[in-house]
């Protein structure tokens, strides 16, 4: 499936959204950037914004960044049985209105077994086989909840919350943020019925990423500290609540970050930090990673939002080489190191992290819009020392224009 505007460059984007509704000052006042920035990438004379302008001119616009990057979704959209079509009919059923419950009902182990191998897939990043599993996976796993006896209803929805949840995190990838919102929601209700607190509160700390990505930064912020402070630890705890305590520090981090609070981004980086030494060592509870390499991934995430680069790259230095980070993680951390490489002019430096990136995650990289910008910015300023054929060679793989 090919994008929805092929061929076309960040400012023609701009400008088709800015339409005759919005004139180039209006953009730029709503942006918090110069109007001449505004003019020069629709007039094609500039095409690398910083990730925060590019942000913000996405929320002046009313639109997604990712449409203004035209991130690829090579993903079957047309097909009922499998794809987006298939994923959002499954979410929609009426089934029970209907009095005919179409999954088939399957036994408790095979539904773990069912959540367990999408999570698998959601953090290798293969988006393209989640596409086809998940349709069925819903409707087998939804069945099971409403055959489930009693003693077992509990069980079933906290399968039933983790199903929803990748699947909610799988369409943000896949650029359907309304169906992803609604998925999340769904996985926030089931939770309600998990009877688990912590479950409940990182399924909360998802939403708000989901509003991070949609720009909603101040309500994401918001949602992952109230959360935090839900469950807050007291004294001694269970290793798996300091880990899900500090993952929506983490996450209220980033938020704070995109929205330019540094002050209050830098504060809860810190008592993540502390949460993390506190553990000391690296977690994987409720499919969110937490532990000191998070705490160094994200900590150079917010440097770059912010437009730190060289402290983002000082940071990164201290980011263990067995770190065990998921590879989705792992290769979100490769991109924004090349970033902040790129932004600093180390355009050598910033293409070999990118092709490490793509050795080792090659299917999560075709769904990410932060890999295809810093390789436009790339293109843009070839004449930079940079190996050429391998930077033009990345941009075809990416989708990226070079003339």
């Amino acid at each position: 499936m090919t994008s929805p505007m092929p061929d076309v460059t960040i400012g023609d984007r701009i400008r088709r959204f800015r339409g005759k509704s919005m004139t180039q000052q209006q953009l730029a006042t709503l942006a918090e950037c110069s109007v001449d920035l505004i003019r020069k990438l629709e007039q094609n004379r500039f095409h690398s914004p910083s990730i925060g302008t590019l942000h913000k001119i996405a929320r002046a616009l009313d639109v997604d960044t990712s449409l203004l990057l035209a991130k690829g979704h090579p993903l079957p959209s047309t097909n009922l049985d499998e794809g987006v079509v298939a994923i959002r009919h499954a979410l929609t059923s009426v089934d029970d209105l209907l009095g005919d419950v179409t999954g088939e009902a399957v036994s408790a182990d095979e539904a773990q077994r069912i959540v367990d191998h999408a999570w698998g897939l959601y953090w290798g990043g293969r988006y393209n086989t989640l596409a086809t599993v998940l349709p069925t996976s819903i409707s087998n796993v939804r069945a099971t909840v409403h055959a489930a006896p009693a003693d077992e209803r509990v069980h079933a929805n906290e399968l039933m919350t983790r199903l929803y949840w990748v699947t909610g995190c799988t369409l943000v990838h896949m650029g359907q943020p309304d169906a992803a919102f609604l998925a999340i929601r769904m996985a926030l209700t089931a939770s309600e019925k998990a009877d688990d607190e912590l479950l409940h509160a990182t399924v909360r700390g998802s939403v708000a990423w989901q509003l991070l990505v949609q720009g909603r930064y101040d309500e994401a912020m918001r949602i992952a500290t109230s959360s935090a402070e839900q469950i807050e630890p007291q004294g001694d705890v269970a290793p798996e609540q300091l880990s899900a305590f500090g993952s929506l520090l983490i996450t209220g981090a980033t938020a704070a970050g995109r929205a330019r609070k540094v002050d209050e981004a830098n504060s809860l980086i810190q008592s993540a930090g502390e949460v993390a030494n506190r553990i000391g060592y690296n977690r994987n509870d409720y499919e969110t990673a937490f532990g000191p390499s998070q705490v160094v991934m994200q900590t150079v995430d917010v440097h770059v939002v912010t437009e730190n680069y060289t402290n983002a790259l000082d940071a990164a230095t201290l980011m263990p080489r067995e770190n065990g980070l998921p590879l989705a993680s792992a290769a979100r951390h490769l991109a924004d190191r090349a970033y902040a490489h790129a932004r600093l002019g180390n355009d050598q430096h910033a293409l070999d992290t990118l092709l490490v990136m793509e050795r080792q995650a090659p299917d999560w990289v075709q769904y990410q819009t932060l890999p295809r910008l810093v390789v436009g910015e790339l293109v843009e300023n070839h004449q930079r020392r940079v190996s050429t054929s391998k930077l033009f060679g990345l941009a075809k793989r990416l989708g990226v224009q070079t003339t």
